[in-house]
């Protein structure tokens, strides 16, 4: 059923007998100096064959069939260009037909860093069959006929290769090699990369999304849509990069829809269809963390977000008053229950949803008066907006009237609702405005929800269609929150929902509405672990789910996940307060609470680290342990930062089992018991989770506070969490210098002592050792 905003599949374009089709064929010509070269691709049409009783298709040579005779290459042969961009990545750029002048080379929204290259890093050599590329990571193959490319690793292993019509002589199943199609609805021409999968072979990231971790066997549709949940194929964020576990990975350079059938429709073949007439591809050699540092270079690293921001926010759908918004921060301190953002959702405007920038003046009497007090309380606000505006809505004639909106063709707007055009300056210009007023009024965060809906037959500013603006469309809008954000307040912060590649710039991101259920916490971290491998640093969840009411034991549950994630927020439907469930609740969520903010340090540098190195807070195990088979297979558990493992609880049960990564003990944070690697049985604690500490590892502790505001940094805790390991390392990271400093600890006969003062007398650090024993 084709429906508005459906994930259009860009495979079906390959497989219509009425389209043509152009596969890859033969180096033709090349420069290693330039990387500059041609290659022919020949034409093909599909075929049946009949074998008893059953119809399959094949692809076969086809003849010219244009007029008049001889004017159209029947096997074109058009450039290509192969460019190193550092000792790890390498660029492969082919077109289709002819290209506008100076179109390879436009700015890329998408892109922080396209132009670097590296040359000298790789060495070249040729022999009669193939240029070969050669780096100290790697190599690169270019096979002149038939034309392939492959990539191996410094060893000579084989990671991949590209797949070419002659390999379909080794199966029965007709396989769509590397090539392009040319749709005869409108002679629109696609690429499809199809890239060999080894046996074993498993690839992740891809963007946010909530079905198996490891993506090998899915169909992805990479095509910004509101999903509605976080058990669907849907996804607010998806990105198209991915790596494998074989020590590769890609970025396909494209705003346009694509379909990545990572071997579910053959299960040797990963096929990049990408729904436009260039591909434009970025292939990567290293570990998951020099991918993932590769990839952020070119599309840029999150930057840190402000402290206060990795305290407690607090949020139900919706606060609708100064007054409920002043009675929930003095329940907070009331209840100690530490936390530093009161959110107002969508009911903070006259009408709810009826974003106008305005707070309602039958319901707030002083919000300038309220956001000061709250500061003083050691409260931050944060407000709901989005970029839709509904036809009642107040703004909706002026934004009419300025051209402000996205058009249809018709030059009208394709939907009721008027969807602010980022690429339009004087949008731009409007809506800074409109947010800048709240801003310099004390409004520290602005929520930029929404973003999915951009319409994919729009005609935009710019002069860009719809087809390659849709998903486009979440970047530019959190650029532009982000932008104005920073200029007025100095924070890189908003709170987003949508995304694509590049949106990492803009943090923070959160996964959406929230199924609220024991399998929607799951699926949640599914999508939490996938987008840290797509580039975002910094990503939280609605703690409880936001679709109905909260049972009281998954919000307990819940909290524990959530208290361990880069920021925390509760919100959905309500009650979200914990002291609305009773006394046994609200002391759960301060026990929680209470270790998040002490481990405020650890949190901070950890982030610090993260935002440099292009890591995610909540990452895969095999971020840090690539060469645990097991790690790879893990997609329920997490390490937070380097140095704590989390495997939260998601059914009423005390305990659960836990995969137990690397070849060195852990100790559990709560009880101090130690486990040695691979599956163990553990019993959570107080706090509802299995919490691991990676024996030598050194978390900072800062005394409790009931805000990040009231954080004294001047003393600082530095626990030892020692089994076999004679000394302790870690990270601190003081918010006045926001610079990162390793401290080392000594262990001898259980009193640690600091190896050298990293804050050369600034901070009074307290030692202290995990006291441990052994299960």
């Amino acid at each position: 059923m084709d429906i508005l905003n459906k994930p259009p599949d860009i495979s079906k374009d390959f497989l219509e007998f009425e389209n043509t089709y152009y596969l890859a064929e033969q180096l033709e010509a090349f420069d290693p100096l330039t990387g500059r070269g041609t290659i022919k691709y020949r034409r093909h049409a599909y075929s049946t064959i009949l074998s008893f009783n059953s119809m399959d298709v094949q692809l076969e040579d086809t003849g010219p069939k244009e007029f008049p005779p001889g004017e159209y290459e029947v096997s074109p042969v058009l450039p290509f260009r192969l460019e190193f961009i550092s000792p790890r990545t390498v660029r492969l750029r082919l077109v289709t037909g002819i290209e506008a002048p100076g179109k390879e080379d436009e700015p890329s929204l998408m892109l922080v860093c396209e132009n670097k290259q590296s040359n000298d890093a790789w060495q070249h050599s040729e022999t009669r069959e193939a240029h070969r590329f050669t780096s100290k990571y790697g190599t690169v193959t270019l096979f002149k006929n038939p034309w392939r490319i492959e990539c191996a690793d410094a060893d000579g292993k084989v990671l991949t290769s590209s797949c070419h019509r002659s390999d379909n002589d080794t199966t029965f199943t007709p396989l769509m090699p590397f090539g392009w199609v040319r749709r005869i609805s409108d002679y629109a021409r696609h690429f499809s990369a199809a890239f060999h999968l080894q046996p074993g072979e498993k690839i992740y990231g891809y963007g946010e999304h909530y079905t198996e971790f490891n993506r090998r066997g899915q169909k992805l549709h990479l095509f910004t849509d509101d999903a509605r949940g976080s058990q669907n194929e849907k996804s607010h964020k998806p990105v198209p990069f991915f790596m494998s576990n074989r020590g590769y990975g890609m970025f396909v350079h494209t705003s346009a829809p694509l379909t990545c059938d990572v071997g579910k429709y053959y299960n040797g073949l990963h096929s990049l269809f990408v729904g436009e007439d260039v591909l434009d591809l970025f292939i990567f050699l290293g570990d998951p963390k020099a991918i993932l540092d590769e990839y952020t270079g070119l599309t840029g690293k999150a930057p840190m977000p402000p402290l206060w921001s990795f305290g407690y926010w607090m949020s139900r759908i919706t606060y609708y008053s100064e007054q409920e918004g002043r009675d929930v921060a003095a329940k907070l301190r009331e209840h100690r229950i530490p936390a530093d953002v009161i959110h107002f959702d969508s009911g903070w405007f006259e009408t709810d949803i009826h974003c106008d920038y305005e707070f309602s003046v039958s319901r707030f009497d002083d919000p300038a008066r309220m956001i000061s007090d709250l500061r003083e309380q050691g409260f931050r606000v944060s407000l709901w907006q989005l970029p839709y505006f509904v036809p009642r809505n107040k703004l909706f004639r002026e934004i009419l009237e300025k051209g402000l909106y996205i058009r249809d063709g018709k030059g009208n707007s394709p939907y009721e609702d008027l969807i602010l055009d980022f690429t339009n300056p004087e949008t731009i210009e409007w809506y800074r405005e409109k947010l800048g007023d709240l801003l310099r009024m004390g409004v520290a965060a602005i929520k930029a929800d929404f973003g999915e809906a951009a319409p994919m037959h729009g005609v935009y500013h710019n002069g860009r269609g719809g087809y390659v603006e849709h998903n486009l469309y979440p970047t530019r809008y959190n650029k532009a929150v982000a932008d104005i954000t920073r200029e007025i307040t100095g924070d890189d912060i908003i709170w987003a929902r949508s995304g694509w590649a590049g949106s990492q710039r803009y943090p923070v991101h959160w996964g959406g509405d929230a199924c609220t259920s024991d399998a929607g916490m799951a699926g949640v971290l599914r999508g939490g672990l996938s987008i840290g491998l797509s580039g975002f640093s910094f990503w939280s969840h609605d703690v409880g789910g936001f679709v109905a009411k909260t049972p009281e034991n998954l919000y307990h549950r819940w909290m524990a996940f959530g208290v361990l994630s880069s920021h925390t927020r509760s919100h959905g439907q309500p009650p979200k307060e914990p002291w609305e469930y009773g006394e046994t609740l609200t002391e759960q969520f301060r026990n929680a609470l209470n270790m998040r903010y002490r481990l405020m340090p650890y949190i901070y540098a950890q982030a610090k680290d993260s935002s440099e190195r292009g890591l995610p807070m909540m990452r895969a195990l095999f971020v840090e342990y690539p060469d645990d088979p097991g790690a790879w297979d893990t997609d329920d558990q997490y390490l937070f930062g380097s140095d704590i493992l989390v495997a939260p609880l998601f059914e009423d049960a005390g305990s659960r089992d836990v995969y137990l990564p690397g070849m060195h003990p852990w100790i559990d944070y709560q009880s101090g018991e130690v486990y040695q690697p691979g599956w163990q049985h553990i019993t959570a604690g107080e706090i509802p989770a299995a919490i691991l500490v990676r024996d030598g590892a050194a978390i900072p502790h800062i005394p409790l506070a009931q805000s990040t505001a009231f954080m004294d940094w001047s003393t600082l805790e530095l626990v030892a969490f020692t089994h076999d390991a004679e000394s302790a390392r870690g990270l601190i990271c003081l918010p006045s210098e926001n610079t990162i400093k390793h401290i080392r600890l000594i262990v001898q006969n259980e009193t640690p002592q600091l190896e050298h003062d990293p804050c050369k007398g600034t901070v009074a650090f307290a030692l202290s050792q995990k006291k441990s024993t052994d299960t």
